[in-house]
């Protein structure tokens, strides 16, 4: 398994255990001084990495197109989340990224697709790169929603 895989999948779990350690109503608040939210950022590592996998892959994502819009880049918390969809995020987060090492194994990503990450304006050209910025990514979410959990 590549090694970016390998911290993806101890990631997950950390952002799993936010999930599970912090009230709904913190999860759901937005501190003065920040634009988006604790499950806003963990949806958004979710969807990313799905987008960034196997959408430019051409594959089915494992995850529904109204979470795709809901949490895709560009987007901002909107309304309260509830605890279902709370509970959904985070019975998600290590699945997708078993299914993810799975399918690399598997030799699944053959195609890919092109494609330029605004954030740091590298264009991604095979799934190894994709997976690099996918932990870097998260890796950036992780520290935000740190700071966010001691802003609620």
């Amino acid at each position: 398994m590549p090694f970016p895989l390998e911290i993806l999948q101890k990631t997950r779990k950390s952002f799993k255990n936010f999930l599970e350690d912090t009230s709904l109503d913190n999860l759901n608040k937005i501190p003065e001084g920040h634009k988006n939210n604790i499950i806003w950022n963990i949806g958004h590592i979710l969807v990313t990495e799905q987008l960034l996998a196997y959408k430019l892959s051409g594959l089915p994502t494992m995850v529904s197109d109204s979470l795709i819009e809901k949490y895709r880049k560009g987007s901002i918390p909107e309304g309260y989340v509830t605890q279902n969809e709370v509970d959904e995020i985070k019975g998600l987060l290590e699945v997708t990224i078993e299914k993810t090492a799975e399918d690399y194994k598997k030799g699944r990503f053959k195609n890919f697709n092109e494609y330029t990450v605004s954030t740091t304006g590298n264009t991604l050209t095979n799934i190894d790169e994709s997976l690099q910025f996918i932990l870097f990514h998260e890796g950036m979410h992780l520290g935000i929603v740190m700071s966010l959990l001691k802003a609620v």
